[in-house]
């Protein structure tokens, strides 16, 4: 038997595991998933190899997500879980006054470049958005993890706007702009190694955005 099936089968009386023993061993089935997901690409993963990693035995993993598809959901969801809760306290309350607004997106929007421009965010998310690409399931679902993810960050926005901190208008759509500006950032911190340094990249791409979308504060 292995370590994480002995996990498993560590009972409460009344044989169920305990709340944080199940918790243990879904993280770790979740971090394995995410790990061979980003190894070998969605499609070209599979139950068996992810059980493997694991040292589980196939109803350990398969009582709890039946496929593919539903282990790659629960991957994603944490992951998305993490970046909204990020993105949230980043921003904080985010004040009354149009100032205190846009900074509570400025401090958002910085969290997202510290987070999107790590090695292992991008081979896990570009990995998906490359299958995306010839998948409309898969993009369909893609679109929608996004936009899920992008929610505590569009708030900000609609906050900003409210308070005078930035122009009117759709925020989601504004946040689409302020995201592919700071997508220009972390594309150079994860690939060039010359890049400058964060601060910089992130302080030019949102002095861009409040010239464009700054208001009367």
């Amino acid at each position: 038997m292995t370590g994480l099936d002995r996990e498993a089968n560590a009972r409460k009386p009344g044989g169920r595991p305990t709340r944080e023993q199940a918790a243990a061993i879904d993280a770790r089935i979740l971090d394995e998933a995410r790990s061979v997901f980003c190894r070998r690409g969605i499609a070209n993963s599979s139950m068996e190899e992810i059980v493997l990693g694991l040292g589980v035995s196939k109803h350990t993993l398969y009582r709890r997500y039946p496929n593919r598809a539903a282990l790659l959901d629960a991957v994603v969801a944490r992951d998305i879980d993490r970046f909204r809760h990020a993105l949230s306290t980043a921003a904080g309350g985010g004040g009354h006054g149009g100032a205190e607004a846009l900074d509570a997106v400025r401090r958002a929007a910085l969290r997202y470049v510290e987070i999107g421009s790590s090695r292992d965010y991008a081979a896990f998310y570009l990995s998906v958005s490359a299958e995306a690409a010839v998948s409309p399931t898969l993009r369909a679902r893609l679109a929608a993890w996004s936009q899920g993810a992008l929610e505590p960050l569009v708030a900000a926005v609609a906050s900003a706007q409210a308070a005078g901190g930035l122009r009117p208008g759709d925020p989601a759509a504004v946040c689409a702009i302020l995201v592919d500006l700071l997508e220009g950032a972390n594309n150079r911190l994860r690939l060039d190694d010359d890049a400058p340094s964060p601060d910089r990249l992130f302080a030019e791409r949102w002095a861009v955005f409040t010239t464009a979308f700054g208001g009367h504060g």
